[in-house]
């Protein structure tokens, strides 16, 4: 079994994959954390020394490498995996996809208190002032995409344990009806 998290920064992919992964007893996989462990250099460091497109050339290599793996698990994917190249398609054909949706009001609530912006390459550079403009040019680029998933959750106005419950109940049902 295999269990794709999707969805923009700051949905909780990372947070609520440990959590489903330890309920459904699952190793748990951040894959911007795997690309960085094989290249040996951060996220961070690959797009500002190899720049995106090397970025994005890699995220599918590996992301196929671990969707062919006999390896189960549950994986969060970076913001814009399911974007580029054939990266949906080739989830869709593997997995199970669960978007974690947000609303723009949300993530960018979430986004301007970030501490350390510099681990999210995307808004690095980008001023508080004109984060909401950027988010909400990103949502619409990328919103067609993350709709492709398997099944949405929405995720305001839950705590991360119900947002857990929810998407293994999902995945259970799931499991028993095959």
């Amino acid at each position: 079994m295999k269990v794709i998290l999707l969805g923009y920064m700051a949905s909780g992919k990372t947070s609520i994959g440990k959590k489903l992964a330890k309920r459904l007893n699952l190793t748990f996989i951040d894959l911007d954390d795997y690309i960085s462990l094989q290249e040996k250099l951060s996220v961070t460091v690959i797009f500002k020394k190899k720049g995106e497109i090397y970025f994005r050339k890699k995220e599918t290599h590996y992301l196929k490498e671990l969707l062919e793996s006999n390896q189960n698990f549950i994986l969060a994917l970076g913001g814009g995996t399911p974007c580029y190249g054939d990266n949906l398609k080739i989830i869709n054909s593997y997995t199970t996809s669960f978007y974690l949706k947000r609303s723009l009001n949300d993530t960018y609530s979430k986004l301007s208190k970030f501490k350390n912006k510099n681990k999210r390459p995307l808004i690095a550079s980008i001023a508080n002032d004109d984060l909401k403009e950027f988010i909400a040019k990103h949502l619409f680029e990328r919103a067609p995409f993350y709709e492709q998933a398997t099944h949405t959750i929405i995720i305001e106005a839950k705590t991360k344990k119900e947002i857990v419950k929810e998407i293994g109940a999902i995945v259970i049902k799931n499991l028993s009806s095959t």
